[in-house]
């Protein structure tokens, strides 16, 4: 996955003093690179008994609406508070630089939905954690969360080790 981490930018300081912000926009300008992310991706989940991808706002939807083309699956979306126009619930988490809250429609996910949650960063892993629980409180079981890229170092996989979780990219 060298070719694919070379083409991620490296931008420091950003958000704020301190965070080094993988910049995957680099990566996207590459059509080459981006089908071989997208395609890595769907591999990665390809043989799972799925039903719904989940994609997070918003980088999430880039890799999730092509992945679930691709398998043929149904597509829904987790986003900020105040994005989704019907009934939704909504989870609190903390990311590495503050806090913040994510929601999803209620009719997104059916009681026994085997879901993937999709997202393109796994950092500390508390927006992963908090989209696990809305599935969870929907009645939909996590299949697996599939991320192009890890920062290992924020140690996320901890805070969603109950889940199978699969990363194309790791820093």
């Amino acid at each position: 996955m060298e070719e694919l981490k070379e083409k991620i930018r490296n931008i420091p300081d950003f958000p704020e003093q301190g965070i080094l912000f993988r910049d995957i926009t680099t990566l996207l300008m590459d059509d080459k690179a981006f089908k071989q992310a997208v395609d890595l991706m769907t591999d990665l989940i390809r043989n799972e008994d799925i039903d719904v991808i989940l994609g997070i706002e918003a980088r999430g939807f880039i890799f999730a609406a092509p992945i679930a083309y691709q398998l043929g699956l149904s597509l829904n979306m987790i986003r900020k508070p105040g994005k989704l126009p019907a009934e939704t619930i909504q989870e609190s988490y903390t990311l590495e630089y503050g806090e913040n809250s994510i929601e999803v429609h209620k009719d997104a996910i059916s009681k026994g939905d085997r879901v993937v949650i999709c997202d393109d960063l796994l950092a500390t892993g508390g927006t992963a954690q908090a989209s696990a629980h809305l599935v969870e409180q929907l009645g939909g079981e996590v299949s697996s969360i599939i991320f192009l890229v890890e920062l290992t170092e924020l140690k996320g996989r901890e805070k969603i080790k109950g889940y199978p979780v699969h990363s194309i990219v790791k820093y």
